[in-house]
């Protein structure tokens, strides 16, 4: 019997909730813009939160939905736990239908249960279901409603208590929550199941009884002193694992047996030549017992990691050192590192996955399909760049192996952290060249570095939010003025106290604002809140969620506090604002007509001092097109083309009228049409702008450049910036002239110049290596016996470290079993080198790192290298004599 598609599946979960009345709505895309909560997506409620939090209406009182979700850091993690066990995944699509202030417990455990056993048709013998059995710490009783509402369609067997822990849901330390009912199922063999019965096994881990789908029941909100409150309406909230769900319909005893998988694992066996055999995953903390095993568990982490790659970068977000994009490197990382180890994969392969990716999810998630080429390029160069990170690392290991077998075959945590923190060197593949070596590694010591990092980030960054405090409380929803008016009467609706490196500030949330809210690219207003007695400075607005939050130094007077206020921006900046945003809009279009049409925006900044624009492009923009470029969005300027603002356009009609979208961006089902021209630009954006381009004046573009693969930067000035950038480059003009003393042709002078230039330093060299010579022969005569080997210590006079590596490989080659300790003052700095026979050196007595380092004491450095050559410098060039004299102790010591 074939196995069910996972889109013939997916659908009947859409159609069946699209059947009770609910509105099917697209996935929210992966990357959070205006939660400082999360970075990602990490549950089918996330996009949600606005409705439950109260902050804004729901469009529609009953949703389903398939949300693509994230699970790889803070509490919501299940990394480690990714290819090792069946059920685990970074990204997985959770299923979910919603009732926003409609139905609740009775309807959506009826439907649960029509689904699962008329419509999947899974065996009601096999189903378990669960109930909150109450938390006296928060003065809740058992759920004895929902547990009453099971019995209607199972036994009291398969009814269980369950704790806080497992059955009443919280989105993280503070938000809405309340209790659940999970449900599981058990899909052991007949055997087994006689065995030990299921309900003995609910919330255990084991692999085949597994929780496919959780009923939250929304009703409260967990405040920051951790009570509770009642929210003001109550909610149904499910998620419904996608993946699990098709390993119960299928009948398999893995989610990577199902069809949601095996087209990657099996493109991924034929792409390494090995064989997938879908062993039994050994435990996390356990090293696999077979090389299938080991092979298996590699092939299962690529296969889910690939997933989370590709959406999260087609969702806008690319790799990078901070934040989400570290954590998305990080994923990218370790399949390459399961690839390199596991696999034997030493070239990029990870890229060429994308495309049976983006087949298999083009009807539901058509973005990926959309930027297959572009999401396939990020990935490529982020593989070559790391596996080059993994020879460095490989060399460094090397490098410092004689040192590591000095210190009892051990590399001590320091150097496993560095190996990690500067060279993305993962700890598990150090241990794993670690025992190719015979070596250990110190990995408690690697912990401590670990957490003093950690303490360190948290340090700068932990900050104290208060709850919400209510001034005014008010049904009616904030609302922007902004677009139409800088200054409005406001009364302020709540506010909140923020201490963040002993630094206070406070958030006000007010009943209308003309302030902009950060987003877009856009940065926020700044201005002032003020009545007859108080007048506070307004430093930044920003969203959370979809509520517009201002943020103070200083709260009013507190008689004022709930009077009337008036909201007032910072004209000027905002001026400078909308001439920077529309310049931004006038560039994508220029680009799109002078580069090509392939041009997609992918990062923008917008403020009162210039625009940064980040766009999708394989190769640097020429000098020509940015000429061109500038030229087009100049013309544009001078044709003073008006404004075409359209407000709650229908989002089929907006497409409909050729606007440009952003990928990873979330729109409602009305948006805002911002258009300069229908046949130039016309733009989907919820940004201010001038009433004409002629308002902008002049664009200079001063900066193109690279970001990531596939990702390039202008840089640009509009107004007066730009006047006085050109300004400062015709200054500089002049300057440069003037010091060539005004000659006609500047840049025939130029030219001579350099070529003169470039004619003396190749004296200068000629001559350096005269001397290095003519120091080497005097230098070789030198060089004296001691215990066995030829010995010199000299301060020598060169121009530069690479000077100094090769005087000191010339007396090498010119003296057998030299052992040569070498000092010289650079640049005003001291520089020590040793030089060692390689002989000398294979013999184990002396290693010049070791002896490098002992000697750089003197001169206040540090350094290393490879045990017959290293280099050291300082900070006291004071010391060279000493380090020099020290020098044929240390040798006759080490070679005693």
């Amino acid at each position: 019997m074939s196995q069910p598609t996972a889109a013939h599946v997916r659908q009947q979960f859409l159609d069946f909730f699209a059947s009770k009345g609910h509105h099917i709505v697209p996935s929210a895309p992966l990357v959070v813009k205006d939660d400082p909560t999360l970075l990602f997506i990490n549950s089918g409620m996330a996009p949600f939160k606005d409705y439950f939090l109260g902050n804004k209406p729901a469009p529609y009182k009953r949703v389903v939905d398939t949300q693509k979700c994230l699970r790889v850091s803070g509490k919501h993690n299940d990394l480690e736990e990714v290819g090792y066990d069946t059920y685990h995944h970074t990204l997985f699509e959770m299923l979910g239908n919603w009732s926003f202030g409609d139905y609740f417990k009775k309807e959506a455990i009826a439907w649960a249960w029509e689904l699962l056993t008329e419509v999947y048709k899974l065996p009601k013998d096999r189903l378990y279901v669960t109930y909150f059995e109450g938390d006296q710490g928060d003065g809740l009783g058992a759920d004895t409603e929902t547990q009453d509402l099971w019995r209607q369609y199972t036994t009291d067997d398969r009814i269980l208590p369950g704790n806080k822990k497992d059955n009443f849901w919280e989105m993280g330390d503070t938000g809405p929550c309340g209790p659940c009912t999970e449900i599981h199922i058990d899909l052991r063999s007949e055997e087994e199941v006689a065995q030990k019965p299921g309900r003995e096994l609910i919330n255990a881990d084991h692999p085949q009884v597994v929780e496919i789908w959780n009923n939250v029941f929304m009703e409260f909100q967990r405040l920051a002193d951790k009570s509770l409150i009642k929210l003001p309406q109550q909610h149904v909230d499910t998620g419904m694992g996608f993946e699990r769900l098709m390993m119960a319909v299928s009948g398999v005893r893995s989610n990577y047996d199902t069809d949601v998988f095996q087209p990657l694992i099996q493109f991924i066996a034929k792409e390494v030549g090995i064989e997938y055999h879908g062993t039994s995953p050994a435990t996390v903390n356990d090293q696999p017992a077979t090389e299938n095993e080991r092979t298996d568990i590699a092939i299962r982490v690529i296969a889910d990691h690939i997933r989370a790659i590709s959406f999260t970068i087609s969702d806008g977000q690319l790799p990078s050192n901070v934040k989400a994009g570290y954590v998305i490197r990080r994923i990218l990382r370790r399949a390459v590192r399961y690839a390199f180890s596991s696999l034997g994969q030493k070239q990029p392969f990870l890229y060429k996955i994308v495309p049976v990716l983006a087949d298999q999810m083009a009807g539901i998630f058509p973005e990926l399909k959309q930027q297959q080429q572009f999401v396939q390029r990020v990935i490529e160069e982020e593989e070559i760049a790391f596996l080059k990170t993994l020879e460095t690392g490989l060399r460094r290991i090397d490098a410092l192996e004689e040192m590591f077998k000095s210190q009892g075959n051990t590399i001590d945590g320091k150097a496993a952290f560095e190996l990690s923190d500067t060279f993305g060197f993962p700890l598990d593949l150090t241990a794993l060249i670690a025992r190719e070596k015979g070596l250990t590694v110190d990995e408690e010591g690697f912990k401590k570095e670990l957490e003093a990092q950690k303490a360190r980030s948290r340090n700068a960054q932990e900050a104290e939010q208060s709850d919400w405090t209510i001034v005014n409380a008010d049904d009616e929803q904030p609302t922007f003025v902004g677009y139409d008016l800088e200054e409005a009467p406001a009364r302020i609706l709540r506010y909140r106290k923020l201490t963040q490196k002993g630094k206070t500030e406070y958030q006000v949330v007010l009943d209308q604002t003309p302030f902009y809210a950060e987003s877009g690219g856009q940065i926020g207003d700044t201005g002032y809140i003020e009545s007859g007695l108080s007048k506070v400075r307004v430093i930044d607005t920003k969203k959370e969620n979809d509520l517009i939050v201002h943020t103070v130094l200083d709260l009013p007077d507190a008689e004022d506090l709930g009077g009337e206020f008036f909201a007032r921006i910072d004209h000027a900046r905002r001026e400078l604002i909308r001439k920077n945003h529309t310049a931004t809009h006038l560039l994508q279009a220029a680009l799109r007509e002078v580069v090509g049409s392939h041009v997609a925006q992918k990062g923008s900044l917008v403020n009162d001092k210039l625009l940064r624009f980040d766009f999708s492009h394989f190769t640097k923009v020429t000098d020509d097109q940015l000429r061109q470029v500038e030229t087009l969005v100049n013309q544009r300027i001078r044709q003073q083309i008006p404004l075409d603002e359209r407000r709650n356009v229908p989002i089929n009609e907006a497409k409909g009228l050729g606007a440009t979208a952003l990928f990873g961006e979330k729109y409602g089902e009305f948006v805002r049409v911002i258009t300069f021209d229908p046949s130039f630009s016309v733009e989907l954006c919820g940004g201010t702008h001038v009433r004409t381009t002629g308002d902008i004046g002049f664009f200079k573009i001063t900066a193109e450049s690279a970001v990531g693969a596939g990702v390039r930067r202008i840089e640009a000035v509009t107004a007066e910036a730009a006047e006085n950038f050109v300004q400062a480059q015709m200054d500089q003009l002049t300057a440069v002239r003037e010091a060539l003393g005004n000659p006609q042709h500047l840049l025939t002078s130029i030219q001579k110049l350099s070529e003169e230039n470039t004619t003396l330093r190749k004296q200068l060299e000629h001559f350096e290596l005269q001397n290095v010579t003519a120091q080497k022969e005097q230098l070789a005569a030198q060089a004296k016996d001691l215990n066995g080997v030829k010995f010199l210590a000299a301060k020598v006079n060169v121009s530069s470290a690479d000077l100094l590596k090769k005087l000191a490989y010339d007396l090498r080659q010119a003296v057998p079993t030299l052992v040569a300790v070498l000092g010289a003052e650079i640049d005003g700095k001291p520089q020590l080198a040793v030089m060692l026979d390689d002989e000398i050196a294979k013999a184990g007595k002396l290693n010049a790192s070791t002896l490098v380092r002992e000697l750089a004491k003197e001169i206040q450095g540090g350094g290393g290298g490879q045990p017959f050559f290293a280099t050291a410098g300082g900070k006291n060039a004071a010391g060279l004599d000493a380090a020099i004299g020290k020098a044929e102790e240390a040798v006759r010591k080490g070679l005693a």
